[in-house]
């Protein structure tokens, strides 16, 4: 059982109704944030902190509202407000657990599952709880337990069924889980489908395809209708056929090889049409329809986006409404008349956001959630009634920024030395200054993602408040700009890959905005390994560099150590990684000169390491290899470990602490207290 049994706020005696404006009444219940006195510089805290508002869900008929709130002194909470009578009511609440995703099961009845923010990932010895509410708190149903060793459990389920990110019917009792499977050396392998009802804990079945598969998708009624999954280096999906209850095959195609025959599902028509994001054969992807009965693309492009893929998700109530998706900024595009009027009208009104536009799942409700931001805005929400044109705000995700001291963002190109078109982004320090700056080249993971698009990021805007300006560049390989840009990324870490960034930087001093002199190369992850790379290729252009979690020996990725393998599957590691980064055997050379702790000893700028103790992506193994091996004739390293932490910093005083020494860093190397020639 969790360690703490729920705050039992929401009954009738503690319900608050208040007739005022919606906004006001969530600052009486919820509390007002602190603000932040004009001219004192930004906290590195306002920046890094856990989000305050990071949930708003309608329910299925659009007459309550549900949002995960946080407080000083209190952990994150689950509340539900009455759209009508602004009455708000704690629905669950704990001492010593978070609230972590949530959904609506039916009108009534909400899911949701527990984290404890405070624990850093080595800590963690228990996986997400779920449970089942009433929007009051009444009738909590613990569905799942938190731990495989657990002998006592008021829960009807194991510890490894987990929340769906996606809702079904929302009509019954009825939830669909995702159970994950783990072989009996703990290697996870695949899902499967249950059915449980949130009132008593009953299950049913569901079938699942005889190939191991690692994700679902619901139709628009909300039942079990396509399964995806990578075997043996091919990506295979599944359909149910609803008569026969039968999963048959549609759709197969070879893994990692290329972009231009791959078919992502992003959902169904309520007429059963499947809708996807492929490229069929084309250089950027576009939405399509998909015949589940022949397997065959549509012919025409739905929805097409010159210079990127469409990449996004249906928005939907009762039917397609439109799409949103991610061009230079993500944004929405509406099919239907009635709600591209509304976002005329809604654009109208906050004419200096990008304003993102969701409607209930059922039509009828006059409420519509309002999500607006920009280069300058954190995301705010505010929700819209179409009855009266009222607008009225409900929440901010960093109530300590203040839009007018933040940085602006602008989109950029540029021609690689080879002549590849290089998108990227711009971000300038507060003040309209845009020549001869100090810079930081900040360098995205994975790397076969999408950087950030077009908007706040507390990364750029921190180093951006700080005087710097951050250019980030959609190197090849980087997704979303097209297959042959994807593709031109196949083997070229630490070569072409890397030459992008150089020819970034240059494209930047060239237009005047960076001082050559005052240049900074950071990043994570593959951003990292990006940063040593930079620094030992390119001297000149690099006066220091900021690695964190970062790749420094690429046979590594491959074998791993005596004591911590990598967290990549064993598919990724025979079939994906030789196409995409190189074959250990028949690249070795290749491989050799393209790993940074063969190169420690070129690397003599000011470097910043740091990494988590307990990363499963990146073992703490590859930081200390290379410390170890570039101190040796580098007297300039500053290095950390933060305890218990993965591939990434999920506690906020640690993402604080980075950050804080980032700042030091970069002003001691590049900043006010930098000494240039």
């Amino acid at each position: 059982m969790l360690s703490s049994m729920p705050i039992e706020l929401a009954n009738h005696t503690m319900t608050t109704r208040i007739f005022l404006g919606l906004g006001l009444a969530l600052v009486l219940f919820f509390g007002a944030s602190h603000p932040v006195h004009a001219q004192a510089p930004v906290a590195a805290a306002h920046f890094f902190e856990d989000d305050a508002f990071s949930g708003a869900v309608f329910s299925p008929d659009g007459q309550h509202i549900a949002v995960r709130m946080s407080k000083p002194g209190r952990r994150n909470f689950l509340a539900v407000i009455n759209l009508d009578t602004r009455a708000a009511v704690v629905a669950a609440e704990y001492l010593d657990f978070d609230i972590g995703n949530f959904q609506w099961v039916n009108n009534e009845r909400l899911a949701y599952n527990v984290v404890d923010l405070t624990e850093v990932v080595g800590d963690r010895r228990n996986t997400p709880s779920l449970f089942a509410v009433n929007r009051d708190g009444g009738g909590r149903v613990h569905l799942a337990h938190h731990s495989m060793n657990s002998r006592r459990s008021d829960a009807y389920l194991g510890w490894n069924f987990f929340l769906l990110d996606q809702t079904g019917s929302q009509d019954s009792e009825w939830l669909y889980v995702e159970r994950m499977l783990y072989d009996k050396n703990w290697r996870y392998f695949g899902s499967e489908l249950a059915r449980v009802n949130t009132l008593n804990g009953k299950t049913a079945s569901v079938p699942k395809p005889d190939e191991n598969v690692g994700a679902y998708l619901l139709d628009a009624k909300g039942q079990p209708r396509l399964a995806m999954g990578v075997a043996g280096g091919n990506s295979t999906m599944f359909y149910l056929d609803s008569a026969s209850q039968q999963w048959r095959k549609v759709a197969s195609r070879k893994a990692y090889t290329s972009a231009r025959d791959d078919v992502q599902p992003v959902g169904f028509g309520a007429d059963g049409t499947l809708y996807v994001i492929a490229n069929a054969g084309e250089d950027l992807a576009t939405l399509r329809t998909f015949d589940v009965a022949t397997g065959k693309l549509g012919t025409e492009a739905l929805v097409a986006t010159p210079g990127y893929d469409v990449a996004g998700s249906l928005l939907r109530s009762d039917r397609v409404l439109g799409i949103r998706l991610t061009t230079d900024a993500e944004n929405d595009i509406w099919f239907d008349p009635a709600m591209k009027a509304l976002q005329a009208t809604i654009n109208q009104r906050l004419p200096h956001t990008v304003n993102l536009l969701t409607v209930p799942a059922r039509p009828g409700s006059p409420w519509v959630l309002v999500q607006s931001y920009s280069d300058r805005q954190p995301s705010t929400y505010s929700l819209y009634d179409t009855r009266s044109a009222a607008l009225e705000p409900i929440g901010a995700t960093y109530p300590g920024i203040v839009p007018g001291r933040s940085g602006t963002q602008e989109p950029i190109s540029f021609r690689a030395r080879d002549g590849l078109g290089i998108p990227g982004l711009l971000t300038l320090p507060p003040g309209g200054g845009r020549k001869n700056l100090p810079m930081v080249v900040l360098v995205h993971g994975g790397p076969w993602l999408r950087g950030a698009s077009w908007g706040w990021q507390p990364d750029s805007q921190f180093l951006a408040s700080r005087g710097y300006a951050v250019l980030e560049v959609e190197f090849r390989g980087s997704t979303g700009f097209g297959a042959r840009h994807f593709e031109a990324g196949m083997k070229q870490w630490g070569l072409a890959m890397q030459n992008d960034l150089a020819d970034g930087t240059r494209w930047a001093i060239r237009e005047g905005i960076a001082d050559p002199r005052r240049i900074c190369i950071a990043g994570a992850s593959y951003g990292g390994y990006a940063t040593l790379m930079g620094l030992a290729n390119d001297p000149d252009l690099y006066a220091c560099g900021i690695n964190w979690l970062g790749v420094t020996d690429i046979a590594l990725m491959y074998t791993g150590t005596w004591d911590v393998k990598p967290d990549l599957t064993e598919g990724y590691r025979r079939y994906g990684m030789p196409v995409l980064i190189g074959d250990p055997e028949a690249d070795a050379k290749q491989l050799a000169a393209t790993s940074p702790i063969l190169q420690a000893d070129r690397i003599r700028q000011p470097l910043l390491l740091a990494y988590g103790s307990e990363d499963r992506r990146v073992p703490l193994h590859h930081g200390k290899k290379f410390y170890e091996a570039a101190r040796k004739t580098n007297r300039q390293i500053e290095w950390v470990v933060y305890d218990g932490e993965g591939h990434g910093w999920s506690l906020a005083r640690n993402r604080i602490d980075f950050w804080q020494r980032v700042e030091r860093f970069l002003h001691k190397h590049i900043g006010a207290d930098a000494v240039t020639p």
